[in-house]
């Protein structure tokens, strides 16, 4: 029989509600008094303001493509609604005030968490968001009881066009992220909503509840992480993050090109590149994240982090054979605590094994929690830049979120055991 394990108090971020709104676009802390509406328009029969050029909006995806909305107006607004100064018309259509893109109302309402997803050239963070979106729409957003949905049409048009067409559909590998420096890219932005149950509490039944999570995934490359004229927005998002993702490819690791199967190539890439070795990008992350918190050097960030190594299905099998990665994760809308330890210690034991251990340390002493894990988001080793032949099989991607979900109260844990 399994029983709840109680979160431990202050070892979770920003468990509390946030005194503002996070922009998730631009990342701009918000007053709740100062969020903009747009009034909702001209449609049919209804009457409404027409659209006109958001220049503000225009400026930020740095196109007037889809720019043109019906105006925005400040209001105090009552129960997340107002009604438009010009036609009269009510609304509950709001706006960041900075950079005019939506907010939704569930966003606004409850406190949203972003999570950063972090990680060095060539550690598949392209086809790790393809892949944990793909999970949490299906197999474990049914399993969580939980819904994910896109906040705006770029969000949706860009997952199709990007990441779900080309490698769910039509088994290509994803390429590797182009520099900001190159051209605008926008984060995914979308909101997870989870249904809790209803429990027995202090001699009522309390009714269930929907708890929400604001993912917000920008996909940046190594490299934009070190360059000065695109880290303005990278910097941003890392400053509002609630947590943060660090996806490590092992094959970039000094020693563990012992423990790879023999049919896995060299990496392409970054061995020669000291700014793309996984721990100077945490450092640098670090120092920014020190920067927002004004935390002394030496005090821990309280940020909780989880670091993944990704690709272990390149790992030689005898090596994984009695391993706690090698398990499929229990589906039972809980973290089993027992496993997750487990996994924590193998995947430190590797590192360690690798004389990757430093890692390991630095995190230790950085931040007040984190996590370490092992997943693979294909399934497989990849052939002659496809997917392997039995397709996309993802196994435990979703450890890293399920955990953070557990470190915001947003998921139970429970010890199997019954310790």
């Amino acid at each position: 029989m399994t029983r709840p394990l109680a979160r431990l108090p202050g070892a979770s971020a920003r468990l509390f509600p946030r005194q503002g709104v996070t922009c998730p676009y631009c990342f701009a802390s918000v007053a709740p008094q100062r969020i903009l509406f747009r009034c909702r328009g001209q449609a049919g029969r209804r009457q409404g303001c027409a659209p006109v050029l958001d220049e503000r909006l225009a400026a930020y995806t740095g196109s007037t493509a889809g720019a043109s909305l019906p105006p925005v107006f400040a209001a105090p607004g009552r129960k997340g609604r107002a009604d438009c100064p010009e036609c009269g018309v009510p609304t509950g259509n709001r706006a960041c005030p900075e950079c005019h893109n939506p907010l939704p109302s569930a966003y606004c309402d409850s406190p949203g968490r972003i999570v950063a997803l972090v990680g060095a050239k060539n550690a598949g963070k392209s086809t790790y968001i393809a892949v944990l979106l793909h999970e949490l729409m299906n197999r474990v957003g049914t399993e969580l009881d939980a819904s994910l949905v896109a906040c705006d049409d770029r969000t949706i048009e860009r997952y199709k066009r990007d990441f779900a067409r080309p490698l769910l559909e039509e088994r290509r590998l994803l390429p590797t992220t182009a520099s900001a420096a190159t051209g605008p890219r926008e984060p995914l932005v979308y909101l997870l909503t989870r249904t809790r149950p209803g429990r027995f509490k202090q001699g009522r039944f309390a009714r269930a509840r929907n708890d929400s999570l604001a993912l917000v995934l920008f996909d940046t490359a190594g490299e934009d992480l070190r360059s000065r004229e695109v880290t303005d927005l990278h910097l941003r998002y890392l400053e509002a993050a609630d947590a943060i993702i660090f996806l490590v490819d092992p094959l970039e690791l000094p020693g563990a090109r012992a423990g790879v199967s023999d049919t896995v190539p060299e990496p392409r890439g970054s061995s020669d590149d000291p700014d793309s070795e996984p721990l100077n990008i945490i450092a640098r992350v670090t120092d920014a994240l020190r920067q927002r918190h004004g935390t002394r050097p030496g005090e821990p960030l309280p940020v909780p982090v989880a670091v993944a190594l990704t690709k272990i299905d390149a790992l030689r099998p005898d090596l994984l054979r009695q391993s706690a990665l090698r398990r499929s994760r229990t589906g039972a809308g809980v973290l089993d605590l027992d496993d997750r330890d487990a996994v924590n210690e193998q995947v430190r034991a590797l590192l360690h094994d690798w004389q990757a251990g430093q890692l390991d340390t630095y995190l230790g002493q950085q931040y007040a929690e984190h996590a370490l894990f092992g997943l693979s988001a294909l399934g497989g080793v990849p052939e002659d830049g496809r997917v392997g032949a039995g397709g996309v099989r993802p196994h435990r991607a979703e450890d890293p979120l399920l955990w953070l979900l557990y470190r915001f109260g947003m998921l139970d844990g429970v010890r199997p055991g019954g310790s």
